[in-house]
């Protein structure tokens, strides 16, 4: 479609009409589709943060972690960060179990309400999932004289 348009000086001008530029299938990129985070991809953001807190020793029961130990020397296998940690993930919200070990001395009221806050950071950072609860275990306290259930392998 050609449209004139006269000009100041009385020139007459084509003006070719433009197409508006159309995104294809309309809306906002972001929201088309959809985004789904596993159990264990929380599991591992909580447990590295739950770690990273001054005081916490350790995660999970003392079978879990003798497992663990026993896990950890298979060649192949790796120190698993999920170990002490339950997540339910729901479409926009989760919540979390751990079971942690703190040091002997810190103040475990402390130690939980640091840990709380950490994970909740983390994890709302990363998922951008609402982190309705933590709630927290302590099943142990590591004793400075005691030695970790965890022994130095014998073979070198």
């Amino acid at each position: 479609m050609t449209d004139m348009t006269t000009t100041p000086e009385g020139e007459h001008e084509p003006q070719v009409a433009t197409r508006k530029a159309t995104r294809r299938g309309g809306g906002d990129p972001a929201a088309r589709g959809r985004t789904t985070i596993a159990d264990g991809v929380v599991e591992k953001i909580a447990g590295l943060a739950a770690r990273d807190v001054v005081g916490v020793h350790t995660m999970g029961s003392g079978l879990a972690r003798t497992f663990g130990a026993v896990r950890d020397r298979v060649p192949g296998g790796s120190k698993s960060v999920t170990r002490g940690v339950k997540a339910e993930v729901g479409e926009v919200q989760t919540a979390l179990d751990l079971e942690i070990v703190v040091d002997y001395g810190v103040s475990i009221a402390d130690v939980a309400r640091a840990v709380r806050e950490n994970v909740i950071a983390a994890v709302e950072r990363m998922t951008s999932l609402e982190v309705v609860e933590v709630n927290i275990a302590v099943s142990d306290v590591k004793l400075p004289d005691e030695e970790d259930e965890e022994p130095e392998p014998r073979i070198q």
